[in-house]
């Protein structure tokens, strides 16, 4: 199945939808709330300044017209000063006085009641071309509105000083951009690409090549999890090949002893085989179905324990006494080889905690390996100790060893070295693994430490019972 990446272009699009909407917020909402916090401040200073005028020369105008003329010369003073038209409007709409004008205006519909404001943007009712702001102060006298001092200036300028500060502001927002840009870039070399090359190493292992290296590096989620990931891939690669040779172990354990029993029994009747000797070879024959009846036993139990897992019998047994048992069964077969067992146990009594039976089968599979796999004339070594509230069992021979490659494989089913062909014709290559899995059932350890020509030992964990040694 093919995947669309989509992932990194979903992100570019909202990074640039990110932008957009920015711009467009800063070049709307933001421009207008800085043109009416502009226009609100030079509204208020230029309030406080017709107040001033108001209150100053507003009743002067109306007494006579050396006062009104000295009232103008103010006024252009004052515009001046502060760079705005000055009016004085009587209540009628009738201009009085102009800063900039002499020419006598009359204001039809002029009502500075009606706007509901103490200011007012536009070109006032035609007088201007552009925008302008007006901001109105009442001129009283007797408790009774006159005129009204007017104070006028273009919008122009305010919008020169909004410009400038959107301008700050589309520069602010440039920077941000870049900065957004350059963590778009992390993001992609930190976490997009080993993304990818995560998603890449999991395609190649869908198709079976477990080998495939995703090359990503860093000890945070993402190198944790391509870790983990390549791990996980190296197991089942691992477990694919394991599984070859689980086939390929037991196609030639069966084959082995069957191509056996064909052969005597062919020999037997076409009389390759003289009849006696047919007791002999039917011997043999009945050899080789033990040995295939020991081989899918074998198979069961394991399979068994795989799938419901191993139901323990805990009690509290002497293992001493439980390996002076087993040693006891192996005496023909010792004798046969010339090989003694030397007991090196802690005590004339040791209480472990466990499944006696399970742990007598562990036991005997060890002791049967070591017997095989022993010189004539040896001796095996079986040793106890006690330390940290456990019981450790060994089991040592002197023969042939295990080679450094094969050790950690030695528990694997249906495992044997290229040493062990030779010598272990009855073995089925499963008491090892049977061995580990009861060890691991009782959770315990086991393990090997074996040198080539030298030997091999093999030691195992048990629970210390809280029995007392002399009961």
């Amino acid at each position: 199945m093919k995947l669309h990446r989509t992932l990194y272009l979903k992100l570019l699009f909202a990074y640039f939808l990110f932008f957009l909407l920015s711009f467009t917020m800063i070049s709307t909402v933001n421009s207008r709330m800085i043109l009416h916090d502009l226009t609100r401040t030079r509204a208020e200073s230029l309030y406080r300044e017709s107040r001033l005028v108001a209150t100053t020369y507003g009743n002067e105008i109306y007494n006579g017209t050396a006062a009104r003329e000295n009232a103008l010369q103010q006024l252009k003073a004052i515009d001046t000063y502060i760079s705005a038209e000055i009016r004085i409007i009587d209540s009628n709409g009738r201009q009085i006085l102009d800063s900039r004008s002499s020419e006598p205006v009359v204001f039809e519909d002029f009502d500075p009641a009606a706007i509901g404001s103490y200011y007012l943007v536009s070109d006032f009712y035609g007088t201007f071309n552009e925008d302008h702001l007006s901001v109105f102060y009442p001129i009283t006298s007797r408790y009774s509105v006159r005129g009204y001092v007017v104070i006028q200036m273009a919008m122009s300028d305010l919008y020169a000083s909004r410009d400038r500060l959107m301008n700050i502001s589309y520069i602010t927002m440039l920077f941000m951009y870049l900065l957004s840009l350059l963590v778009l870039v992390a993001f992609t070399f930190a976490v997009y690409i080993p993304i990818r090359k995560i998603t890449t190493a999991a395609e190649e292992y869908a198709k079976g090549h477990y080998d495939y290296d995703p090359s990503v590096q860093g000890r945070d989620e993402i190198g944790y999890l391509a870790a983990t990931l390549h791990v996980m891939a190296s197991e089942i690669g691992r477990s694919e090949d394991n599984q070859k040779k689980f086939i390929a172990n037991v196609s030639h354990d069966f084959r082995s002893p069957l191509t056996s029993i064909r052969g005597y029994l062919n020999a037997m009747l076409d009389g390759t085989i003289p009849p006696e000797l047919h007791e002999k070879y039917l011997n043999v024959v009945l050899n080789e179905t033990d040995r295939l009846t020991k081989l899918t036993n074998g198979l069961l139990e394991l399979n068994s324990l795989n799938t419901m897992g191993i139901v323990l019998t805990i009690t509290d047994f002497d293992i001493n006494s439980a390996i002076r048992q087993i040693c006891e069964t192996f005496d023909v077969l010792c004798r046969e080889k010339k090989i003694s067992i030397e007991l090196i146990l802690s005590g004339e009594h040791l209480y472990v905690s466990a499944d006696m039976g399970k742990i007598q089968q562990v036991i005997a599979n060890l002791v049967d390996n070591a017997i095989k796999f022993s010189h004539r004339n040896s001796i095996i070594k079986i040793e106890t100790t006690e330390k940290n509230e456990k019981v450790f069992v060994s089991v040592k021979d002197s023969g042939i060893g295990i080679p450094d490659d094969a050790q950690k494989l030695v528990f694997d089913r249906f495992y044997k070295t290229d040493l062990s062909r030779g010598k272990d014709k009855k073995g089925t290559g499963l008491g090892l693994a049977i061995t580990k899995e009861i060890i691991q059932a009782h959770n315990q350890n086991i393990n090997v430490i074996s040198t080539e020509g030298v030997g091999s030992e093999f030691i195992f964990t048990l629970a210390k019972s809280k029995k007392a040694a002399d009961e």
